[in-house]
């Protein structure tokens, strides 16, 4: 499995985990549901800086996205 298929995989996990919608987990980040989505189905290659996001909004450690 690619870096952004693990991205995708264990973002949503962790989003479904917290009963988030992909617009709850956007407006936390500070990002657009349609990029959430776009990360989720991987068609978007977010930045180092926009996972960080992601994983401060969902309070884990970026290697809990990327692992």
């Amino acid at each position: 499995m690619d870096v952004r298929s693990r991205l995708a995989a264990n973002m949503k996990a962790l989003r479904k985990e917290r009963g988030w919608s992909q617009e709850a987990l956007a407006g936390e980040a500070g990002l657009d549901r349609t990029y959430i989505s776009g990360i989720e189905r991987q068609v978007k290659n977010p930045t180092i800086t926009v996972v960080e996001r992601v994983a401060k909004a969902l309070n884990c450690r970026l290697g809990d996205l990327l692992d």
